[in-house]
């Protein structure tokens, strides 16, 4: 398949909402709990935090958003945490395990050392291990367990906590 990454555009709301809201409904991917409109997308995209960076995979012919990665700063209450950032990836249920998280993160990582970043981190359901394989897979590394850091339908989810290093 066939797949390039972009910056994120406000026309792409109806095809993010596409990809994440299935994973959302699923409830076993994402401590994400309810699904998200086009219009709440729209508003997000367009709202953006400025060092924010914010990729989507396209598939090729048709442009269709097969996948997309997020990476905010850590905190804004703080400058402590500039550094630092927060990621989140999603790919079509249907269609992962075909390099498009890849492609991603090489896309997301380099523009995240051009924007100042050092240090990537996130959270993992730890009831997901292909998800954390991916991550893995990139370089980062586990540095904790997060205890029923998460309640979805009456149910707690323990979350592993990692890290990847963008300066050596």
């Amino acid at each position: 398949m066939e797949v390039s990454v972009r910056d994120v555009e406000p026309s792409d709301a109806a095809g993010l909402v596409r990809v994440l809201n299935p994973i959302i409904e699923a409830r076993s991917y994402t401590v994400l709990d309810t699904p998200v409109s086009v219009e709440t997308e729209f508003d997000y995209i367009i709202d953006f935090q400025e060092r924010g960076i914010w990729k989507v995979a396209v598939r090729e012919p048709d442009g269709a958003i097969v996948g997309f990665q997020v990476l905010e700063p850590y905190a804004n209450y703080t400058r402590a945490f500039d550094h630092v950032g927060i990621l989140g990836t999603y790919v079509d249920l249907e269609l992962r395990r075909h390099g498009i998280a890849r492609r991603l993160f090489a896309a997301t990582l380099e523009a995240a050392r051009g924007k100042g970043y050092e240090k990537i981190f996130t959270f993992v359901r730890a009831d997901n291990p292909a998800a954390l394989q991916t991550y893995l897979g990139q370089g980062f590394v586990v540095v904790g367990n997060a205890k029923r850091q998460a309640k979805i339908d009456g149910q707690y989810i323990d979350e592993i906590l990692i890290e990847k290093w963008l300066t050596s």
